[in-house]
């Protein structure tokens, strides 16, 4: 089976965000005095070939744990659906 995937990566709570920072001191002066919060973080869009859902998940945490993130300062977060495109071979 093939898998659409999107990993979510952001910072951990606590850990400093200087260019959310940037972007929500630039906000007010742009008109958008009503945000603030502003978190950074990346997306990846992939695909992935499995047997199954739970063999997908797991080979993309470890995706995860070993190239896409730094696990001392970002989480992730995994959103993994059938492809409409069918398996690529």
């Amino acid at each position: 089976m093939t898998f659409d995937v999107l990993v979510e990566v952001s910072l951990r709570p606590g850990i400093a965000d200087p260019q959310g920072a940037t972007v929500e001191r630039s906000l007010p002066r742009l008109g958008f005095d009503e945000v603030h919060g502003v978190r950074m973080g990346k997306a990846v869009r992939f695909t992935i070939d499995a047997a199954d859902e739970e063999a997908a998940l797991r080979r993309v945490d470890e995706l995860c744990r070993r190239f896409l993130t730094n696990p001392v300062l970002e989480d992730s977060t995994v959103t993994l659906e059938p492809s409409a495109q069918g398996a690529r071979r």
